[in-house]
């Protein structure tokens, strides 16, 4: 368990400042022992993955660099232009290196398969190819990992979630969320003013 929830932690950003134009910098967060939430989108919303082929590639590299570097997922729905998913790493640093080549392998990949050149395929406003959010609490948990099972149904793809063949679960979330309680997993009184001034809207992070 980690005691210090401020121990072992880290965080990046294309500027030193917090604040620019009245809005917080963007931030990615390396911590270990942590439950992160990810989620990424094709640069202006371009359908990558609207064809079959596509989407192995996505599901073979994803299942390549999670496992490689030891992120332990939950839950994961990949729609035609995005995707979210949810789970465990024990070992922060190891989170900046596999959505690297997560990123740069699926781009590669999915542009020589389909013939169709989007550069920067991810990459969007300031320099974001991904958000990563610290779950900071046991309803957090649960509200991330139902928002990305349910994504399909949200689209009007399908009326189930297990109807829609890119919606994974890997493990069950009840037995989940309570083992990251058990390994104090969450991203509880961190002293940071971003976290405490959306709180209250429930923000994943």
């Amino acid at each position: 368990m980690n005691s210090d929830p401020m121990s072992n932690f880290r965080k990046t950003s294309a500027t030193p400042h917090e604040f620019f134009d009245g809005k917080h910098r963007f931030e990615h967060w390396y911590r270990d022992n942590t439950v992160y939430f990810v989620t990424s989108k094709c640069r202006d919303g371009f359908a990558a993955f609207d064809s079959d082929a596509a989407k192995a590639i996505f599901w073979d590299r994803f299942t390549y660099y999670t496992q490689l570097h030891g992120f332990i997922v939950w839950v994961v729905t990949l729609m035609n232009n995005h995707y979210h998913f949810l789970g465990y790493l024990r070992d922060g640093e190891q989170l900046g290196e596999m959505m690297r080549k997560l990123h740069g392998s699926i781009a590669w990949m999915v542009m020589k398969e389909t013939g169709v050149r989007h550069v920067p395929f991810w990459r969007s406003t300031g320099n974001r190819d991904y958000f990563d959010g610290c779950i900071r609490d046991a309803l957090q948990a649960y509200r991330a990992f139902n928002y990305t099972r349910n994504q399909a149904v949200k689209a009007r793809l399908v009326k189930r979630w297990e109807d829609y063949p890119h919606t994974r679960v890997y493990l069950d979330r009840d037995r989940c969320v309570a083992r990251a309680a058990d390994l104090g997993a969450y991203l509880e009184d961190v002293p940071y003013a971003r976290y405490e001034r959306k709180k209250k809207h429930g923000h994943l992070r």
